[in-house]
């Protein structure tokens, strides 16, 4: 039988330790949450693979991001215990569940029914009563409950997402990839008295988020 604990552990030392995550609450949330849940049956022994993890196929694909990634941004948005975050392409929840254990309330905002419906059911089976699901188009954002202390967007983006950026609190964070390959700069733009601020935390390259593309250019 496999021992998910344990992968678990291998996981949160050599992808997440050992990459500069030094915040012990978000060490904690990764150590406690059973990654094995938010996958396809098929893929569980490879839930924690230091890889983004395909967790439905289609056009477009979805993944959880690579551990090291998630976590990296988690500690560069600063999350409070009285935060209100909104996890943006939420997937099957692996992100808000560790961001349940983080924050004050979390909204996971997905725009595929069936992701979301799945993620629900084990957010619910953990008992993380701080986080429940939306479903609408992820590039709106979720204005109803903004404004927010911090957006995540699960994958990369062309370019800010002004939508979003517009649902942030003064002080707030949103944290995302901005760049797609070897180009992508993992980003923290922040909502400060003269706009929106933003400064490149880390070098990540993760699946671009759907709908974050940028429409293409007109060449003369």
């Amino acid at each position: 039988m496999i021992d998910f604990a344990e992968m678990r552990r291998a996981m949160v030392d050599a992808q997440v330790r050992a990459n500069d995550v030094t915040d012990l609450k978000i060490v904690a949330a990764m150590m406690e949450t059973p990654r094995e849940r938010f996958v396809p049956a098929g893929l569980r022994n490879f839930a924690y693979i230091d890889d983004d993890l395909l967790v439905k196929e289609g056009a477009p694909a979805r993944y959880l991001m690579e551990p090291m990634v998630l976590a990296k941004l988690l500690q560069a948005a600063e999350i409070g215990d009285g935060d209100l975050v909104l996890d943006v392409g939420a997937s099957s929840g692996y992100s808000t569940a560790v961001l349940a254990k983080l924050a004050g309330q979390v909204v996971a905002l997905e725009e595929d029914a069936e992701l979301a419906d799945r993620g629900a059911g084990v957010l619910t089976d953990l008992g993380l009563l701080n986080a429940a699901y939306v479903k609408g188009a992820l590039t709106a954002g979720w204005p109803g409950e903004a404004p927010y202390d911090a957006i995540l967007l699960n994958g990369s983006v062309d370019e800010a997402p002004q939508t979003l950026l517009s649902q942030l609190k003064p002080g707030g964070r949103l944290v995302a990839v901005v760049g797609r390959g070897r180009a992508g700069r993992a980003t923290v733009f922040t909502n400060t008295a003269g706009g929106i601020g933003s400064r490149v935390v880390f070098d990540a390259a993760v699946p671009t988020l759907p709908g974050f593309e940028a429409a293409p250019s007109f060449v003369f």
